[in-house]
């Protein structure tokens, strides 16, 4: 604050002549604002004419007020005024409003004391008493809005035989082979129609987990004659899918999506990270956007979800062990997406030459070491292959090939 923005006409360096006549503004955001901002970093800049003001607002799990009532966000470089029903997507958003706590009226609770999934999980976790007063207990029935008491989203998405047919939004998990390793691909790089997971969460996430080690162990592509196989460690594998079930947001209308490239896994999780954590303090941070469905899942006996916290860094060491560079975060739009890229961490030169000291037979190409790699970038793979040339370890097939039919072989 104190400078103005480049459209202003002025002089657009307006300081303030002392720290104390910011104080009304720093009153606004740590009084007048319902709840308070809380951890702010307030600092004062001093410049020749005066101070300006540096004031950094982290990511915050709940949903604010102005003195006056109104809740804004962020568009683009401006703000934006929300009410009603986009208040109360921001707060499922945020997590600071549970959506698994809502009732779902087309499921009595009848329906779930009779489940088989409620009935296999309270032998599992050793309980005698009553089904509906386990299901009171652990917190998963509300009250719906006549009064009479139904299961919620929580309860229906872990005991109900369909819950994507109970509930209002999408909550299955759907699982792709693309042939490509492009961004955007086109129905013709579909190895097989995309597979549709459907029934309660424990089942979902094993039956995804099937699918997707079944598509995995047999994914592969030919570069020329050579077949190249993609490997990624089961364990890593399994704990991002558990992760985008038990943490996605569940209010919003769309399925967790799957898609197996030919270089990368990405799953892409419906909303975004949720409460204070961002891409950058994912793996320190820990906020769960649906508590009841985590607790339930994780005291099962051997259950899929580690404690909060311990999955990623499984997926990273796992990734690792398997000589796999790190998983990478990212929100695109309305969603969370995990990366797991089928690249080295051994350098390109290190890939290639690995690869044709275990077939000494093959030719190496640019793109079956961009394959094998997982390095994008056709021009440091380039590179890569010259340095490999100019050391006298590969050599080219025909010097009178054009450059992007290059092929090399092992000297």
């Amino acid at each position: 604050m104190g400078i103005e923005d480049k459209k202003y006409a002025g002089e657009r360096i307006r300081p303030f002549i002392e720290p104390e006549s910011a104080n009304a503004l720093i009153s606004v955001l740590l009084e007048q604002t319902t709840p308070a901002v809380d951890s702010l970093i307030v600092e004062f800049i001093t410049i020749k004419s005066g101070f300006l003001l540096h004031i950094s607002i982290p990511k915050s799990p709940k949903v604010h007020y102005t003195a006056s009532g109104d809740c804004f966000i962020r568009l683009n470089a401006g703000k934006q005024k929300i009410k009603g029903e986009r208040v109360t997507a921001l707060a499922y958003s945020k997590g600071s409003l549970l959506y698994e706590k809502v009732p779902v009226a087309t499921v009595s609770l009848k329906e779930i004391e009779e489940s088989k999934h409620l009935i296999d999980y309270m032998q599992r976790v050793a309980t005698s008493i009553p089904a509906e007063s386990f299901l009171r207990k652990q917190r998963l029935v509300a009250e719906n809005s006549n009064g009479t008491n139904v299961p919620n989203v929580g309860c229906v998405l872990l005991f109900d035989e369909e819950p994507q047919a109970s509930i209002d939004t999408r909550c299955a998990i759907k699982v792709y082979r693309l042939r490509t390793t492009d961004t955007e691909y086109k129905r013709e790089h579909l190895a097989e129609m995309p597979a549709t997971i459907n029934g309660p969460l424990e089942s979902v996430i094993r039956q995804s987990i099937e699918k997707i080690k079944a598509l995995v162990n047999g994914a592969s592509f030919y570069d020329g004659e050579n077949l190249v196989k993609m490997q990624y460690p089961a364990d890593a594998i399994q704990e991002v899918l558990v992760n985008a079930v038990i943490h996605r947001d569940y209010s919003l209308n769309d399925d967790i999506h799957v898609k197996i490239f030919d270089n990368r896994i990405e799953i892409t999780s419906p909303g975004k990270l949720p409460g204070y954590m961002n891409t950058d303090n994912i793996y320190d941070e820990r906020f769960s956007r649906n508590p009841n469905i985590v607790r339930m899942l994780h005291n099962l006996p051997n259950p899929l979800n580690h404690d909060i916290g311990e999955g990623l860094d499984t997926v990273k060491n796992e990734l690792k062990k398997a000589g796999l560079v790190a998983p990478v975060f990212e929100e695109r739009g309305n969603a969370f997406v995990v990366t797991m890229k089928h690249q080295r961490i051994a350098s390109v030169e290190d890939v290639v030459m690995g690869y044709l000291s275990e077939n000494p037979d093959s030719l190496m190409t640019n793109k079956l070491a961009r394959q094998l790699s997982g390095e994008d970038d056709i021009n440091k793979v380039k590179k890569a292959l010259q340095k490999l040339r100019a050391d006298k370890k590969l050599a080219l097939v025909d010097d009178n090939a054009k450059t992007f039919n290059y092929q090399y072989k092992k000297i």
